[in-house]
């Protein structure tokens, strides 16, 4: 059943096209409110309202909304290449995620997800979160290798979620970028949105949410630096994105401005980022416990790569 709805328009939002504004207002993305506008299902005084016009404070908009899509299934239980279980007890599974591996399933995603490939491997998750996530409290992207840490039982996955709400866990992240940060050592404070011109990118952007990152130089190379980064808050894309807006993309993330060829010379297939290592107070008795990942073989190739350069 669709799902009508009357908005006004704010004075911030004055002169701003409809998709930009909309898709702000009413928390979808751009391509879906220029989708609408197209189809007719975006009014102001009765009369359509095409993706470019511009917005008048004070107005009133009528959008009608499709119906929302039925959730993903939840994942069936397959094994997965190269995942590997790094440590597990009766709250919690840490795993070790290979690339092109999704957290979960999720609208679009047809390949192997950490939910499946841990069901495979006979753990049970907790059963709390939308059914398609049940036991997951934080993701990686497919494109991102590295730990992460799902809840067996509820009483954990309701601390975890906490925990990583209130920043108390501990992500620490090693990235290769392209170029020599100046300074060497530095704190990246820049929100983060959705890109103005984009669906799938996002972009630091005025007003978007609060997004830090801390990042310290670990190793120079001619044409690149290893970098220990830790995160504040967890943006999607947060790293890449802070990374490329100080003009040093992660080596092999063309999706963000890196060369092409410097990836090539290396034999980067995708950005040289992983989840190095992950700290939080055990759900059960608070105990600190840390989780490292060892960098999977084309990461360990490029690294080589770039110190065999260095001479």
């Amino acid at each position: 059943m669709s799902d009508t709805r009357t908005v006004p328009v704010p004075e911030g939002l004055d002169g701003m096209r409809v998709d930009a504004g909309l898709s702000r207002m009413l928390g979808l993305s751009r391509g879906v409110v220029a989708d609408l506008a197209e189809d007719g299902q975006v009014l102001s005084g009765g009369r359509p309202l095409g993706k470019s016009d511009r917005l008048v404070a004070g107005s009133w908009l009528e959008v009608t909304l499709p119906a929302p899509k039925a959730a993903p299934p939840p994942a069936p239980a397959e094994p997965v290449a190269g995942l590997k279980r790094l440590y597990e007890d009766d709250d919690i599974v840490v795993v070790d995620k290979p690339l092109g591996v999704a957290a979960h399933p999720s609208h679009g995603w047809t390949g192997p997800t950490v939910t499946g490939g841990v069901a495979a491997l006979g753990v049970s998750l907790a059963s709390s979160g939308p059914a398609e996530r049940q036991g997951v409290v934080h993701r990686l992207d497919a494109g991102t290798t590295g730990v992460m840490v799902l809840a067996k039982s509820e009483p954990a996955y309701r601390a975890l979620k906490a925990a990583f709400k209130e920043r108390t866990v501990t992500k620490r992240y090693h990235a290769v970028v392209q170029g020599h940060p100046d300074p060497s050592r530095g704190t990246i404070d820049a929100p983060i949105d959705r890109h103005p011109r984009s669906d799938w990118r996002f972009a630091v952007v005025a007003g978007g949410k609060p997004s830090v990152t801390h990042y310290d130089l670990l190793e120079a190379f001619p044409a690149a630096s290893l970098l220990d980064i830790t995160l504040e808050t967890g943006r999607t894309h947060q790293i890449r994105v802070h990374m490329s807006a100080l003009r040093h993309p992660c080596v092999g993330d063309t999706t963000y401005g890196a060369d092409p060829a410097l990836a090539a010379r290396l034999g980067l297939t995708r950005q040289w980022l992983h989840a190095r290592q992950l700290g939080f107070a055990h759900p059960a008795d608070g105990r600190g416990v840390e989780f490292t990942s060892e960098y999977p073989a084309d990461l360990q190739h490029a690294l080589d790569q770039l110190r065999a350069d260095a001479g």
